[in-house]
């Protein structure tokens, strides 16, 4: 959804707040692509507090699948974002180039909220995702899920230079 600023951007004081749908169907980066199960409409509060400076602020949420980190199964997270940010509508493209004002939201005067939710969703970004805490991961070897049972494969010999490291650990699982 696109935004014109020039109204707001030319009265002092006023205030503009409105409810829009996240127009986006997924999220993509270098880490993948990852497709949009369910969003919350984004609330945003645009205020001109003087000097042709813009603050916006506003929330929302949008649910994405994500693969879990062991298993690989797609796992549902809710990431809310909240957005605070102050726009110099005095600035030139070129000066928020130079001033490395990385708001590729905002071209001239037409505001981008979905490139702007982009942003603050991958900001927001879970370093980790587990499908659950105790997720056994995949095997190394066939590839099965072991969350779904053992999947037969022979356990590796266990180095013999790490056994006495091991054998603190099954003192450990012992207490």
């Amino acid at each position: 959804m696109q935004i014109h600023l020039s109204d707001i951007t030319d009265s002092e004081g006023k205030i503009i707040q409105f409810s829009s749908e996240v127009e986006l169907d997924k999220i993509s980066f270098q880490m993948g692509e990852f497709p949009i199960l369910d969003r919350s409409p984004v609330e945003l509060r645009i205020a001109n507090t003087g000097n042709k400076v813009l603050e916006l602020t506003g929330k929302g949420s949008l649910t994405v699948g994500i693969p879990c980190d062991r298993c690989l199964e797609q796992v549902s997270i809710t990431i809310p974002y909240d957005i605070d940010r102050k726009l110099d509508m005095k600035q030139t493209d070129k000066e928020r180039v130079e001033n490395l004002d990385e708001n590729d939201y905002l071209t001239g005067m037409d505001l981008d909220v979905d490139r702007l939710v982009y942003l603050e969703v991958l900001m927001s970004w879970p370093l980790k995702v587990l499908c659950k805490e105790d997720c056994k991961g995949i095997c190394s070897r066939c590839g099965k899920n072991l969350n779904e049972g053992p999947c037969g494969c022979a356990e590796e010999p266990k180095d013999p230079r790490m056994a006495a490291i091991s054998d603190i650990f099954s003192k450990f699982k012992e207490v």
